[in-house]
């Protein structure tokens, strides 16, 4: 590992909530309001690497690894990934807030469908919702082709892997630098949780018309996922909270968080100042 993620992990406070048969990892910075990240699929708390040190100066940032990916154990039952994962992170909340919590929540691709059942069964004690690079919007999603990476020598694994970025998650190829290999590689060799087949469809949109907390919405855009189509993911939500809040920020992929830092930052902290009381 780079020492960018040694050192912010060695400065984190590392918690336990339960999840089936263990716990849900989390990792925490900062003091302040509480500000909740959830990463995206097969992923971890390092999606969002380059945005905890900012981010961490004003808020209590809370990054877990969502049930059945990075350290967290898988979520009992056999509920559809989304809802199956937001329970367990639901009652950590409560244990880690306590019942009179209240946070801002700010999801990332599958983490976005995850932090739309969680808001959807949160009621007042989501202050703020941001939805990062979501599908599961009810449009349609553009093909990609992935290359399988398990079971290949190291090697050829890392090469898979750095592939895999350059088409699903940055833009930039030159942002495929070797941070974002050794997060990929981490995040690939421990994920179970299945998320990509919950990309289609509109459970994240359905989840949605149940939450209460206003809306915002961040896309880079050159989403893989979404372009050229990123204005219709916008729509629908606009369409669901008419006082959206929305940032498209120019040339980034779909990793926007890490591809283009200060400017996801800045637009991040706009939603956050906005949503504050």
């Amino acid at each position: 590992m780079t020492d960018e993620i040694t050192t912010l992990a060695a400065a984190a406070d590392l918690l336990h909530t339960p999840c089936g048969e263990g716990h849900v990892a989390w990792r925490a910075w900062g003091d302040g309001p509480a500000l909740v990240l959830l990463h995206g699929g097969s992923g971890s708390w390092m999606h969002w690497l380059r945005n905890i040190p900012d981010l961490a100066r004003d808020f209590r940032v809370l990054a877990p690894d969502t049930p059945g990916l990075g350290d967290s154990a898988m979520p009992p039952g056999d509920a559809p990934a989304p809802a199956a994962a937001a329970a367990p992170l639901r009652e950590g909340l409560r244990r880690l807030l306590g019942e009179r919590r209240a946070y801002h929540l700010c999801g990332f691709s599958f983490g976005a469908n995850v932090a739309g059942h969680l808001a959807a069964t949160e009621g007042g004690h989501v202050r703020s919702l941001t939805l990062v690079g979501a599908a599961s919007l009810g449009l349609p999603r553009p093909p990609l082709d992935l290359l399988k990476v398990r079971g290949l020598p190291p090697a050829e694994r890392r090469a898979a892997n750095a592939e895999n970025l350059r088409r699903l998650m940055l833009h930039d190829p030159a942002r495929v630098d070797a941070t974002a290999l050794d997060i990929q590689e981490h995040n690939t060799t421990l994920a179970r949780l299945r998320s990509r087949g919950y990309a289609s469809g509109d459970s994240l949109r359905q989840a949605l018309l149940k939450a209460r907390a206003p809306l915002a919405g961040i896309w880079g855009e050159r989403d893989a996922v979404a372009w050229p189509q990123v204005r219709e993911r916008l729509d629908v939500l606009r369409a669901l909270d008419p006082g959206l809040m929305e940032t498209v920020i120019p040339g980034a992929g779909h990793w926007v968080a890490y591809e283009a830092p200060e400017a996801f930052n800045a637009a991040l902290r706009r939603v956050l100042a906005a949503r504050a009381a």
